[in-house]
């Protein structure tokens, strides 16, 4: 049976951000909702229970500060994902947001393509936490245990080895550009180059000893068995 689409909330006062965000993560296969202020924010989020809500910070009736801090304190939304995407990117800002409990906090102005991988990153990273196991072919990915098994045979592998492979192995198939690799698995604050992500490939090829990573020359990598 096909797993239900995950269902996303952005709460923002600029109708053009709305649409921009909308379009994209629609197309990348969300079921997408908005909210053009903070009081309508919290009555939509209670309405639809989202997977993950996007909120502006400076948004009217309610800051996206104010949201996040009443809906983390309701049962509720726990659990919820949280992202602050907005034009303060101020140190304190970003510390305020994270510490009222978002998961992530971006500043504007974003491209389309980075917000997607870093939604995506956040899915993923829920996905591990919940201990499942991604199986592909005869080979086994094992997110809590960081174990990778080859016809039941354990593989060791570095830790950014190991999330290097777990990112690709999430959608074998996708191609995964350079840039959204180094932004899901080395992050934005850390500079690193290309050739980090060929050594990467070559030592997960050379200890897996299967040939299960595609390179799209002068794009990226995907995964396929």
């Amino acid at each position: 049976m096909e797993a239900k689409p995950k269902r996303i909330l952005i709460a923002d006062d600029e109708p053009d951000i709305l649409e921009i965000i909308n379009y994209n993560l629609s197309k990348e296969g969300y079921e997408v909702y908005t909210a053009k202020d903070g009081s309508e924010a919290i009555d939509r989020a209670k309405q639809l229970n989202p997977d993950l809500i996007i909120l502006d910070i400076m948004m009217p009736k309610k800051t996206g500060i104010e949201v996040c801090g009443v809906l983390r304190s309701q049962a509720l939304f726990q659990d919820t994902l949280i992202i602050f995407l907005t034009a303060l990117s101020d140190e304190t800002s970003h510390i305020k947001g994270l510490e009222t409990g978002a998961d992530d906090y971006i500043s504007k102005p974003i491209s389309p393509k980075v917000l997607i991988s870093r939604v995506n990153a956040l899915f993923r990273r829920l996905h591990k936490e919940d201990g499942k196991t991604i199986k592909v072919g005869n080979i086994q990915i094992d997110p809590v245990k960081f174990v990778v098994t080859i016809n039941n045979t354990n593989v060791v592998l570095a830790k950014k080895e190991f999330e290097l492979l777990h990112l690709l192995a999430s959608k074998p198939g996708r191609v995964f550009l350079r840039n959204e690799i180094l932004s899901q698995i080395w992050g934005n604050d850390v500079i690193v180059g290309d050739r980090t992500i060929d050594v990467h490939i070559r030592k997960i090829r050379q200890k897996l000893g299967v040939d299960c990573i595609t390179t799209v020359k002068g794009v990226g990598y995907k995964f396929e068995v």
